[in-house]
């Protein structure tokens, strides 16, 4: 079994940036991606990307600020995120797909999961 593990979370101003790293267990092969679940509020997309091809897709709130990526070499997968709001706030997972080759919005179809790093946004 894949397992993942996030870090580079922490507490930032609005406007700053933060990196965010998930290193896989293993070579996956698969598309893999991050969401993000704030209190009270029901898990969310942000991004994924491909294996071979690094296709990407990104909801649209955070479209055009935050660029995930990946090192295969390494098994792992980036998320830069810039210009951060208050409405970033969540805890941010990363998680992978078992079988497949194409990125996924809905977090069903995603196998393995990350423990989550907190991503804390003030104004």
């Amino acid at each position: 079994q894949v397992q993942l593990v996030e870090s580079g979370g922490g507490l930032v101003q609005a406007g700053d940036s933060l990196r965010l790293s998930c290193t896989a267990s293993e070579r996956t092969f698969t598309p893999m991606g991050w969401f993000r679940q704030a209190p009270e509020k029901e898990r969310e997309f942000v991004a994924a990307i491909t294996w071979s091809s690094g296709t990407t897709d990104y909801a649209d709130s955070v479209k055009g600020r935050f660029t995930i990526s990946r090192d295969n070499a390494k098994n792992t997968v980036y998320l830069q995120m810039n210009s951060l709001e208050p409405e970033d706030t969540a805890l941010y997972y990363c998680a992978s797909r078992r079988t497949g080759s194409g990125v996924i919005r809905d977090w069903h179809h995603y196998d393995y999961w990350g423990q989550g790093t907190q991503v804390t946004v003030s104004s």
